[in-house]
């Protein structure tokens, strides 16, 4: 049996996979960011935080075009960009929300939706993506809305942000059901995660 060579997993690693694992980084680099503006409540850190998902999705753009073009991809590949995908547009955009101050019970529990609706859309585009592709190399349209759509919602908490409607602050203020605590702007992450699980086909560019 021939002995594997130290670090054999990277060695196999195609171009490809380091712009995907740079993604990852990305959105690793994020939520080490969002921990340290909760403890410092210094905004740069937010800024910085939101500013690093865009950073994350064009490393995502370029990952599977570079792959495209050296014709060089992998199931590791596949399964490699879907995990980044999960940290930089599912988990990081929930905690850039937690800490622009949606901590509301309420808050919570659509946050960890929008997180489980992304990772269920990745894994129901694995293992559909043979029979969607119709015998060719490309996949022809996605069923219910990419989970790098979440920019859209870190877009729009970053200019609250940048307008100080952040923490106590939060646009359309809080509301108590129950006794506990929902802040409506949290909303817009349940209808992405809805959206997300949904059967509507969007062409693929």
């Amino acid at each position: 049996m021939e002995k594997a060579k130290p670090f054999s997993m990277i060695r196999e690693f195609h171009l490809a996979d380091w712009f995907t694992l740079a993604n990852a980084f990305c959105g690793v680099g994020s939520l080490f960011s969002v921990m340290t503006y909760l403890q410092t409540r210094e905004v740069l850190h937010l800024y910085f935080a939101c500013a690093l998902i865009p950073l994350a999705l064009i490393f995502d753009v370029l990952d599977g075009r570079i792959a495209r073009w050296r014709q060089r991809s992998s199931a590791m590949g596949r399964e490699l960009d879907s995990l980044a995908d999960v940290i930089s547009f599912g988990v990081a955009p929930a905690v850039i929300a937690y800490g622009a101050g949606m901590q509301g019970f309420y808050d919570r529990i659509v946050l960890v939706f929008f997180v489980a609706a992304g990772v269920s859309r990745l894994a129901r585009y694995n293992v559909t993506a043979e029979a969607l592709s119709e015998g060719g190399d490309k996949v022809k349209y996605f069923e219910g809305t990419p989970i790098p759509t979440s920019l859209a919602l870190v877009i729009v908490i970053a200019v609250a942000a940048w307008q100080g409607a952040i923490g106590p602050d939060l646009w359309f203020g809080m509301v108590t059901i129950g006794g506990l605590k929902l802040h409506p702007l949290v909303l817009m992450f349940a209808l992405s995660g809805s959206l997300m699980v949904s059967r509507i086909r969007i062409p693929k560019l």
